[in-house]
């Protein structure tokens, strides 16, 4: 691992407890014990792309996910175990035919019957695509021996820690012409926190019930993570909110599939059950394929799209419909003020 201070290339018995022995500084990280295999160099260089090299702010859950791309997209279950138990068993074999003790020759038999075990679950997907951190666990792993190092989060990391909901404002500068619905806390404070809702004047809330007691009767925009509940939840936003423009504003669960760039994750606590299913099924927007993938509970979560382009496109769909509202807003895009740029800027560690 290479020194975050000092810069020296160090091997595990010179950085005993995450400290380098050539500068004496103490380090965040060591990959031979971080869940993720993390050092500090990885994360800044992570967290300088998703903030497009500081022009953006991000939050935790953001670089959680951004630092768990690789362990997601590789299936690394059982690999260490089922590499022992084939050593070990290799190992009996030579001695029971050396030592003429068949009994020897059980054990090995066993072993072979285990490693073969973990091959097939590996094969079928056992543990693939479940983080190796929980998202509620990233701060104990990552930011807390971040800040006990740097004391203060990676450069342009939102401390949403203070806040219950993780948003620091619910309506905007400008006036509310609508209301944005997010259920992600964390997706509402990376908006908040740069500027979004204010710049277009949109109340922010958590649930069509929230959006209801808002007093606006301007478009409704809604953002919900690409999985089998993103459509029903939309279904249930029109239905409690009756005649109002509502924009869902998440891309199509075709079109993320489709690219090689974006990876998914399951969890398998909140696998959708079986009358979500039948609902998604009856109405016939996915294919036979897609509904499969949905009920093993995989998806996309919103924190895992590329930060400059989700913000690059919730600004773009946003100004189009309050546009339409306000009409001060209007005269002023007619005169070329107040138009957002709609190039979405890099596409950070390789996302959709």
């Amino acid at each position: 691992m290479i020194c975050p201070h000092c810069e020296y290339n160090l091997l595990r018995k010179e950085r005993v407890g995450e400290r380098c022995s050539r500068c004496q500084r103490d380090y965040a990280v060591d990959p031979k014990t971080n869940p993720l295999g993390l050092n500090d160099l990885r994360v800044r260089r992570i967290t300088a792309t998703l903030t497009d090299e500081g022009r953006i702010q991000i939050v935790p859950d953001q670089l959680w996910y951004a630092l768990s791309r690789k362990r997601l997209r590789d299936n690394e279950f059982g690999q260490g175990c089922m590499t022992f138990v084939f050593t070990v068993a290799v190992f009996v074999t030579v001695i029971s035919f050396v030592a003429e003790a068949p009994v020897l020759l059980i054990a090995s038999a066993a072993l072979l019957v285990t490693g073969v075990g973990v091959a097939v679950a590996q094969a079928a997907g056992v543990g693939h695509g479940i983080p190796k951190i929980a998202r509620e666990h990233f701060p104990t792993y990552v930011l807390d021996p971040w800040r006990r190092v740097y004391k203060a989060l990676p450069p342009g990391v939102v401390d949403t820690a203070a806040s219950a909901r993780g948003v620091v404002e619910t309506t905007g500068a400008a006036g509310t012409t609508g209301v944005l619905i997010c259920p992600d806390d964390a997706v509402m404070a990376f908006l908040v926190a740069d500027g979004l809702p204010a710049r277009h004047g949109l109340a922010l809330a958590g649930s069509p019930e929230e959006a209801r007691a808002v007093p606006s009767d301007g478009p409704v925009l809604v953002l919900h993570d690409v999985d089998a509940e993103r459509e029903l939840f939309v279904r249930r936003v029109r239905d409690v909110l009756p005649g109002r423009t509502v924009v869902d504003v998440a891309p199509p669960l075709r079109t993320l599939r489709a690219r090689p760039q974006a990876v998914p994750y399951r969890d398998p606590n909140r696998k959708p059950d079986a009358s979500t299913m039948r609902l998604l099924s009856e109405r016939g927007t996915f294919t036979s394929a897609e509904l499969k993938w949905l009920g093993k509970g995989w998806r996309y979560p919103l924190v895992g799209l590329p930060p400059a382009r989700l913000l690059t496109v919730v600004d773009r769909v946003a100004g189009q419909v309050t546009r339409r509202v306000d009409a001060d807003r209007r005269r002023a895009a007619d005169l070329g003020f107040l138009t957002w740029p709609e190039t979405a800027g890099p596409d950070p560690v390789g996302g959709p």
